[in-house]
């Protein structure tokens, strides 16, 4: 979601924050702007629209070496230039971008400021005149910053500009990532290391309700009651080459093309020198230990959490249920008396799963993370983390994340199995192999994909998947990603499912797109294709070799039937990238969507 960038040091830091800027694009958004500071006070640059418009609306005379920046994704306020970030305080003295959502901002108004005018519709807007209001009567910046953070009921990450201080960055964080990087004569913020790689790779992680005074030569970070805080950096281990499209026209198809790396990176990262694989012992035995086990996801993660928890059930002989963590928060069910919680999240910065996390924390119930992002706030207040090993994911629709948590979920399970003594009777390092090999032959086959695309999808309004057993779960995210990046209305439905009121929508023409990966289900699933075809249905059947018929539209090579998903979901990725390419969508920054969701 929003993006924040900040600079402070002895260049110029216009084109700093515009290209941080430019690396958060894929966060998601719909306005941005500057603010940069020298001896003539504060200018703001702000636009709607792409980072492209604020780069022409940009004064390249006005230099300053400190400066802030902000991408935004609409919560309060429709997108314009006025409510863009970054907001000003009625006598402009001071300067404040923020992510997160301030759930008491009314009030705060309503008690503290009722004679300001206030110019935009954000929350935003109510931090930077608080601040003014604290200091008019009579505190310090960084006493009336302090005071107002204090008051904030919500998330938030701020960064904040005084016109009179010519060498500070005030910043703060609740719930919304930020870090601080370190260099040498200078320091920047950022919601994301990539932002800001183009300069350093040092990093410090920011908790939550710290506030931190980041000046070019020193950072200090200060508990809320003013207690200084020691804390080491760390070294983001990032590669430029990974953050950036090469020859690809779109993030999307680079990262789909990336998926048979993926997962050998994966076998390469969790097997020993005796050639087995192994993960925390630490984890293990907390897997072991647990009576039922909780997946607790989102969006995609909660699909992959889905097949996950067929994994476990059949190799471990634990119970799971896999919960929506929007829900399952102020929802929660029963728990059994030794449950473990894990928690999929590709950024690691999910606000939704996060409020589980402090609960379930508060409640003394053992939690693991598996994210994409080491150091992310997720893996960083879990009790143990398993990393993905998929490398930056920049489109909005998760590709590689998706097959990366399916495969690290198998790779868990297996190894928890085998510590417990159950019988696995498979090789899952031999069985990922061929995977990768399936997947690769499924990314080559690129112009299939987009004739099945232009076949079935050019003009239609609506589709529907279908599938059984470990194929609906698959169907969902195929639902999921066309219908993110193409707009076309999609829904995924276990296909017993569909005479059970569903039917009533097909229509002539309409696509169906049915999975036939399972051998026990597959006479099944083709009867519910014909169930469709009998109303006027255009049906695609995507089966897996030796199990394919005369008529069927791709077959996919043949793997172990566990892990069917990682590879029958490639096609799905391609055929709803291409629908969105060839409807001029956007395919890497979907409309209202965010890549990174740090708002609940």
């Amino acid at each position: 979601m929003c993006g924040i960038v900040g600079y402070i040091g002895e260049i110029d830091a216009k084109e700093i924050l515009l290209k941080g800027l430019e690396k958060l694009e894929y966060r998601g958004y719909d306005s941005a702007g500057i603010a940069v500071r020298n001896e003539a006070g504060i200018t703001v640059f702000k636009e709607k629209g792409r980072i492209a418009d604020l780069r022409s609306a940009v004064d390249t005379g006005v230099e300053g070496k400190t400066g802030i920046g902000h991408t935004r994704w609409a919560t309060h306020g429709v997108p314009n230039q006025v409510n863009a970030h970054p907001h000003q305080s009625t006598s402009g003295r001071f300067t404040l971008v923020h992510n997160g959502v301030i759930e008491n901002y009314h009030l705060l108004q309503k008690e503290y400021l009722p004679g300001v005018e206030m110019k935009s519709d954000t929350d935003t807007e109510v931090i930077v005149q608080l601040i003014e209001k604290f200091v008019n009567d009579g505190m310090t910046t960084a006493e009336a910053f302090r005071k107002t953070l204090g008051l904030l009921h919500g998330s938030y990450a701020i960064a904040l500009l005084d016109a009179e201080e010519a060498q500070t960055i005030y910043v703060a964080k609740n719930k919304s990532p930020l870090l601080v990087g370190l260099g040498d004569d200078f320091n920047v913020v950022a919601s994301d290391a990539m932002a800001m790689l183009q300069v350093t790779d040092r990093y410090v992680e920011l908790h939550d309700q710290e506030m931190v005074i980041v000046k070019k030569e020193s950072v200090e970070i200060q508990t809320l009651d003013g207690k200084t805080v020691a804390r080491d950096s760390y070294v983001a281990e990032l590669d430029m080459s990974d953050i950036e499209k090469g020859t690809y026209p779109h993030y999307m198809l680079k990262e789909i093309d990336e998926q048979p790396a993926v997962m050998r990176k994966i076998i390469q990262a969790y097997q020993n020198d005796a050639g087995e694989l192994t993960i925390d012992s630490n984890i293990v035995d907390a897997i072991n230990a647990a009576d039922r086990l909780y997946i607790i996801a989102a969006g995609t993660s909660y699909h992959a959490g889905l097949v996950g928890k067929g994994y476990f059930e059949k190799l471990t002989g634990k119970p799971v249920e896999v919960h929506i963590s929007s829900e399952f928060g102020y929802n929660m069910p029963l728990l059994s008396e030794k449950p473990l919680f894990i928690f999929i999240t590709q950024s690691g910065e999910t606000a939704d799963s996060r409020q589980v996390l402090v609960k379930i924390k508060e409640l003394g119930h053992p939690t693991l993370t598996i994210t994409n992002v080491q150091g992310s706030t997720l893996s960083r207040e879990a009790d143990h983390t398993l990393l993905l090993h998929a490398g930056p994911e920049i489109a909005v629709a998760s590709t590689k994340a998706y097959v990366a948590q399916i495969a690290v979920l198998a790779v868990a399970a297996t190894v928890a199995a085998k510590q417990a003594g159950k019988t696995i009777d498979f090789d899952l390092v031999h069985e990922l192999g061929i995977v990768a090999n399936a997947i690769q032959a499924m990314v080559d086959s690129k112009d299939e994909m987009e004739a099945i695309a232009k076949d079935f999808l050019a003009t239609t309004r609506n589709a529907f998947f279908i599938g059984r057993n470990v194929d609906f779960y698959v169907s969902l995210e195929g639902a999921l990603k066309l219908k993110e990046i193409s707009y076309i209305q999609a829904e995924g439905f276990a296909g017993g499912e569909l005479k059970h009121g569903t039917i009533a929508l097909i229509e002539d023409g309409t696509p169906v797109f049915a999975l036939a990966t399972q051998k026990a289900v597959a006479l099944n699933i083709r009867g519910n294709v014909k169930e469709v075809v009998a109303r006027g249905a255009k049906p695609s059947i995507i089966s897996m070799e030796g199990m394919e018929e005369e008529g069927d539209t791709l077959v996919i090579p043949p793997v172990h039937p566990l892990l069917t998903p990682l590879v029958s979901v490639i096609p799905l990725q391609l055929i709803s990238y291409y629908a969105a390419l060839h409807r001029d969508c956007d395919v890497d920054k979907p409309r209202n969507l965010a890549k990174s969701v740090t708002v609940e």
